[in-house]
């Protein structure tokens, strides 16, 4: 995380950090760890939470938005301003890793598409905001500790993800 952090070289030191992926996929645990609280009771999140941690001198605002299919479509509203997109894998759901897969590339070719509309007149990109350009992607394999999970080659496979880095680690908080 601190790569990332130095990476963005933020001047006001906050940043914004959009955590997606389906449901169940864990990222509401992941929040809960980072911010010690417990974990052995998490229901599912509905819309969405924001979690502030001081880290490193650095001001994070994690928000952890719901997987369920009926919100995946506001999902693009929480894009601006955001400096790192955490998108969370669930290593025990070989099942639903093909639809993991079309989320994500929805995601991302939605977002190219928005940046790169063709009829738009001279002056009026500006009135587009900018919303993940020159934002960090993390693809989190989350539950890797667990018996019998993918492994990080098979999650890179099958999303076709084209990346040095896929977070394949137990992290203990």
């Amino acid at each position: 995380m601190l790569s990332v952090l130095r990476k963005a070289r933020l001047k006001d030191k906050e940043m914004r950090i959009l955590m997606l992926g389906l449901d169940n996929s864990g990222k509401t645990t992941i929040v809960k760890r980072i911010m010690n609280e417990d974990v052995n009771s998490v229901s599912p999140t509905l819309g969405f939470i924001i979690k502030t941690i001081d880290y490193e001198g650095y001001k994070l605002n994690i928000w952890d938005v719901g997987g369920q299919k009926t919100l995946r479509t506001y999902w693009k509203n929480y894009f601006e301003k955001t400096d790192t997109l955490i998108w969370v894998v669930d290593a025990t759901d070989s099942e639903r890793l093909e639809d993991c897969r079309a989320e994500l590339k929805g995601l991302l070719l939605q977002e190219v598409r928005f940046l790169s509309v063709p009829q738009v007149g001279p002056g009026q990109l500006a009135d587009f905001p900018q919303r993940l350009m020159g934002a960090s992607l993390l693809v989190f394999k989350n539950k890797s500790d667990v018996p019998g999970c993918m492994t990080t080659d098979d999650i890179r496979e099958v999303c076709a993800l084209e990346m040095r880095y896929l977070v394949d680690q137990v992290l203990h908080f």
